[in-house]
Parts: structure tokens; C-alpha cells; sequence
């Protein structure tokens, strides 16, 4: 089975995501990735703006959960209680087994899911490997670091693709 590492969707940031963004795409579960993408690494609980995001996908009937790799888990743990969300830990991105154990904690296939993250080796790969929808947006606070900085640098090619695919589909839709 061949499997694309080009994300579906290629976004500026989460608040990009928006209830009617994911109504059009028939979604209603949204997973997403924590560090870099809700709040850079360093940042220990979630913001005003996190907050607003989350209410406005709850009232519209989005189901939120973080899917995260993050071993350390207080900080998620914390982190998501804040916002009145569930976690799913020890992910184990790009396998897909904490998407598939989330999707079935919140009732939902993967026709009605969507995986939103900042990497394309752990976030986009494993929506694509569990057949959900792949949203990945530019990193939170920038890339971190000299490996952080390479593992961005090398998703270039692919980011440029999305955005190709996206000017493509554009045209055959006037």
C-alpha cells in the first residue's frame, strides 16, 4: 500500500481550523498534536486564544482530543484539563494506534476525523496511515533547535506539493 507524505490541507496555523472548515470536510472528531501546534513546547498551559478556539469548535459540535507522543505527560495531562479535553498519550505517531484508540474513545470513524500537527514524519503520516484527514500547520513558535530546524527544512518539498495540489484544485473548481 502506497502512502503519501504530502499533507492533505497545509495551514498557517490552528486558528485556520475553523468550525466551518471542518463542516465543509464532513468532520467532526478533531485530533491534534500539542507541541508546536496548540502552543510551543515551552508553554505550560493553554492561552486565551487556545481557549476561544476550543469553545467555538465545542459549540459547533466538534469533538477535540490531543493525540500526543509527548512522553512526558503531566504537562499534556495539565494541559488538556485546562481546556476541558481529553488526551490520548502515548501516541505512538506515525503508527496508528493512538488515533485509532481515540477515534473509538469518541464514537467516531475515520471519514468524520481529522489529524491536525506540525510534522509530517509523526502527525501527517500517521493520519494518512489511519485514513483520516491530514491538516498540518507551520510550527508554534518556530522550529526549536538545530534538530527541530532540519526536521522542518526537510518537509519543504512536501508543504510545496500541498500547495501546488491546493492551486490545482483551485483552478478545476472555477
Amino acid at each position: 500500500m502506497s502512502i503519501s507524505l504530502v499533507p492533505d490541507v497545509l495551514l498557517p496555523d490552528y486558528r485556520a481550523v475553523t468550525p466551518d472548515f471542518l463542516q465543509v470536510r464532513g468532520v467532526t472528531l478533531l485530533l491534534c498534536d500539542l507541541d508546536f501546534t496548540l502552543a510551543p513546547k515551552s508553554v505550560r498551559h493553554p492561552d486565551e486564544a487556545v481557549r476561544a478556539w476550543i469553545d467555538s469548535l465545542h459549540a459547533a459540535g466538534v469533538t477535540v482530543m490531543i493525540v500526543s507522543n509527548n512522553r512526558s505527560g503531566r504537562r499534556v495531562t495539565d494541559f488538556c484539563a485546562e481546556l476541558g479535553i481529553p488526551y490520548q498519550g502515548h501516541a505512538k505517531k506515525p503508527g496508528t494506534e493512538g488515533l485509532e484508540k481515540a477515534m473509538a474513545r469518541a464514537g467516531k470513524g475515520n471519514s468524520e476525523t481529522a489529524m491536525l500537527g506540525d510534522k509530517l514524519l509523526t502527525d501527517v503520516l500517521a493520519a494518512k496511515r489511519a485514513g483520516v484527514l491530514s491538516l498540518m500547520v507551520e510550527p508554534l513558535g518556530g522550529a526549536v533547535g538545530p534538530w527541530q530546524k532540519v526536521l522542518h527544512a526537510l518537509q519543504a518539498p512536501a508543504k510545496a506539493l500541498c500547495r501546488e495540489n491546493t492551486l490545482r484544485q483551485g483552478k478545476k473548481n472555477r
